[in-house]
């Protein structure tokens, strides 16, 4: 374990349907630079995790929920895909409002697969550079995003992937993205 991430907290913005690699393989590239980590989630105990949406694939115990979390708090935010996991997120008001926080103070944010969703509620793609699984691209065009079919996209603060296949060069982006953050040449 390297201390390239000692002392900073990255919010795990998820819900039930959240798909399980998209959250465990990030969380433990972060855990693995030395970073802490927070699974915050809609509601208290765990969340039910799903492999390509379909299959149950275990829990994941909440460690807060987004009605008590703040930005304030985390050092970073990353929000897992999985279909329904950014479906529900995105119809709750306090994780919309959560995910917005980080993207207005300029906090790294990392969005996979069906992500994007929240910040699209959000209302913080528009003019943003950015990649996300084909079936929500029409929707991220329509908030005014500028979507391009990469493995890894950066924009400032946003860190964006399409999907599980692409996790090796996102979760490398990722905490290359929180350690930037760390330096006061970040912009």
């Amino acid at each position: 374990m390297t201390a390239e991430l000692h002392g900073t907290r990255v919010a795990l913005l998820a819900t039930d349907g959240v798909e399980r690699i998209e959250l465990e393989q990030p969380r433990g590239a972060l855990h693995g630079a030395g970073a802490r980590t927070e699974v915050i989630a809609l509601h208290t105990g765990e969340i039910n995790a799903r492999q390509m949406d379909i299959d149950p694939a275990g829990t994941f115990t909440v460690d807060r929920t987004v009605a008590d979390a703040s930005a304030d708090d985390y050092d970073a935010l990353l929000l897992p895909g999985g279909a329904m996991n950014p479906d529900q997120l995105r119809t709750d008001p306090d994780a919309v409002g959560f995910a917005r926080e980080f993207m207005r103070a300029g906090k790294p944010v990392a969005a996979i697969c069906h992500g994007p969703l929240t910040l699209v509620e959000a209302e913080v793609v528009r003019g943003r550079r950015l990649t996300s699984w084909p079936s929500i691209r029409t929707d991220l065009r329509n908030a005014g995003a500028e979507v391009v079919e990469e493995e890894v996209v950066i924009d400032g603060n946003l860190v964006t992937t399409r999907g599980p296949d692409d996790l090796p060069a996102f979760c490398a982006a990722l905490v290359a993205q929180v350690a930037r953050a760390r330096t006061p040449q970040f912009a």
